[in-house]
């Protein structure tokens, strides 16, 4: 457990000091009973809009199988708590003082490969998604998203695929829209062959070229070459542009237009 401190602008949170919702008012579960629910998963959020990054400490601590071991503003105290509070996830805005996300998610990445990042955006392009992506980025979720969208996100297991918020893809599909130049043709979908096709399906539904090479009991460098194929037939410098422009030109089915609320 992260010890509580006050370093900086680092805050983490005891056990001993949490109030968990379901428990009868005014009881504290007790170690003899010998019944231990899921492990929590830690939850590290990287914001420096204070209100938000308060805001998302309490939703997530509100919940029985969540633990927000702290809330930082910067890159430089994201990768210090990563390695102090060992968190499982980490939510990072993209936009921060100094270092931005893209950066800090590939600095945690590299010394904690197993630490899952989700990205917070307001401002999706699939430019700035694309590097995050790269970076090692697990997810992508817009900042006014609801805090039932992103406690799902949190909860989603470490596996195979890329988290995409469906009105953050939708921002994405309609920014490439908008880009394009007047004029400019579409991509020849024809071009992309029945195998193609199905490798562009599966990046899609989010998974990862090792999962759909084991999907398609293909090796991995098959797959990356199917996947190269497919970007350079639809002029995407990345896998998530890729599946933008692919839902674009109506190759993959439209995110929905409205989010879940609570």
């Amino acid at each position: 457990m992260c010890i509580p401190q006050e370093k900086g602008n680092l805050t983490t949170t005891h056990e001993s000091s949490r109030v968990r919702v379901g428990a009868a008012e005014g009881s504290l579960p007790d170690p003899a009973d010998g019944e231990q629910g899921p492990p929590e998963t830690r939850v590290l959020v990287v914001e420096d809009q204070r209100a938000l990054a308060g805001a998302l400490q309490i939703a997530i601590d509100a919940q029985p199988d969540l633990d927000c071991v702290g809330a930082v503003r910067t890159v430089e105290e994201a990768v210090t708590a990563v390695t102090s509070c060992s968190p499982d996830v980490v939510l990072m805005d993209i936009r921060l003082p100094g270092v931005d996300g893209i950066e800090g998610t590939r600095q945690i990445k590299k010394s904690h490969p197993e630490v899952r990042v989700l990205i917070l955006t307001a401002n999706a392009t699939p430019d700035l998604l694309g590097k995050a992506v790269a970076a090692g980025a697990a997810g992508f979720l817009a900042k006014d998203s609801a805090f039932p969208l992103i406690l799902t996100a949190i909860r989603a297991p470490l596996g195979e695929k890329i988290l995409v918020e469906g009105l953050t893809l939708a921002a994405l599909v309609e920014g490439l829209r908008l880009s394009a130049p007047a004029g400019a043709g579409e991509p020849d979908q024809a071009r992309l062959t029945t195998r193609e096709l199905e490798v562009l399906a599966l990046l899609g539904e989010g998974l990862n070229p090792r999962a759909i090479a084991q999907r398609l009991v293909v090796s991995l460098h098959t797959a990356r070459g199917h996947i190269k194929n497919i970007m350079l037939k639809l002029g995407a410098h990345s896998q998530l542009e890729a599946v933008v422009t692919a839902t674009r030109i109506g190759l993959l089915p439209s995110p929905p237009a409205t989010r879940e609320t609570s």
